[in-house]
């Protein structure tokens, strides 16, 4: 750890801190919105589990960024939003795409390469879009969509209704010099876009400690006079009250929030194993000491604990989200590749 490296965020970052062990509040929800949260993380992990498991056996070729572990954050602020949102993803947003209603084999006949995917086969894991639920798309460019999120808020602004843009990124888009232009632009000119950092404390290999000061990412946002809220990333009932109150702000006063959620991916930077980021090995010790912080058993914990909830229910919500998921894959399995007219066609305007 660099000598000058301070951590801001205390028990956040620690994933033995017994306060973030607990099972979520969840007082103030409706038990239908909180089994709508359970069943939206169920499936994000089951879509990537199933996607991890292509990849080990070579039937998936792309390059694939799982987010198994974090699916509290993309599920939370999607309760916040509308359809008519305007949505920005980065190489990690299978949970964002499928958060935001996007069709679950469009995404698995995508990472297949196939015609029938959300991208026609020809943008992969990384490349996702789905026009009619608001999410314009994710790219692999390390800060890549947050000047786009920018500029769909101005166009929000411009056309004169409450909607907002949200730009997913990680704590890496942090040293982009283009996050800090985005931020001043929209604070510049009080534009409706949240911006989501899923702070996992890892760019690629990297710690957070061998590469910035701190690891407290929303001093960004308070540099430009920009509204930040920090919260725990792996509490689904938290996320959503931060966002809904961000989201709130930004469509009814027309300004710019910037939301932190400090949470951890199970899986390497990019493929399916766990103890291996970019041919640096993880520590297994602190990987398992984080996955007590799971968000999915968290939220179940405290459904069973408030009684809004059995056993039985929560099983049956699992085995009916991993048969979905079953029956899609084996359908994206069979899908139509793209015909070779099609090669160029997003390549050159018609």
């Amino acid at each position: 750890m660099s000598k000058q490296h301070i951590s801001e965020l205390g028990e956040l970052v620690d994933p033995r801190a017994p306060r973030y062990l607990r099972a979520c509040d969840i007082s103030g929800f409706p038990v239908e919105q909180l089994m709508g949260f359970l069943q939206t993380m169920r499936r994000i992990r089951a879509t990537e589990e199933q996607i991890a498991a292509w990849v080990e056996q070579g039937v998936a070729h792309c390059p694939c960024h799982l987010g198994i572990g974090q699916e509290a954050v993309a599920s939370g602020v999607a309760a916040a939003l509308r359809s008519s949102d305007r949505l920005f993803g980065n190489h990690r947003s299978h949970a964002h795409y499928l958060a935001a209603h996007g069709d679950l084999y469009a995404l698995l006949a995508e990472v297949l390469g196939r015609d029938d995917g959300c991208s026609r086969g020809m943008g992969g894991s990384m490349h996702l879009q789905s026009l009619a639920c608001g999410f314009f798309g994710s790219v692999p460019i390390v800060a890549g969509t947050i000047p786009i999120a920018v500029g769909a808020a101005l166009a929000a602004k411009m056309d004169g209704g409450s909607d907002i843009a949200v730009a997913f990124f990680g704590d890496g888009a942090a040293e982009e010099g283009v996050m800090h232009e985005s931020l001043n632009l929209a604070a510049s000119y009080r534009l409706p876009v949240l911006f989501v950092c899923e702070n996992n404390q890892y760019s690629s290999h990297l710690d957070i400690a061998l590469r910035q000061p701190s690891d407290r990412v929303s001093r960004y946002a308070e540099a430009h006079r920009v509204r930040a809220q920090i919260v725990d990333g792996n509490d689904v009932a938290a996320v959503a009250r931060a966002a809904g109150t961000l989201v709130l702000a930004a469509r009814t006063q027309g300004e710019p929030a910037f939301l932190e959620a400090i949470t951890y991916r199970w899986r390497g930077h990019v493929g399916p194993k766990e103890d291996v980021d970019v041919g640096v090995r993880r520590s297994m010790e602190q990987l398992t000491a984080w996955k007590g912080r799971d968000p999915v058993r968290r939220l179940e914990e405290a459904l069973l604990g408030a009684g809004l909830a059995t056993a039985a229910q929560l099983g049956r919500l699992e085995e009916e989200v991993c048969a979905e998921v079953r029956t899609e894959a084996a359908r994206a399995l069979t899908a139509p590749w793209p015909p070779e007219s099609a090669l160029l066609d997003l390549v050159y305007a018609r």
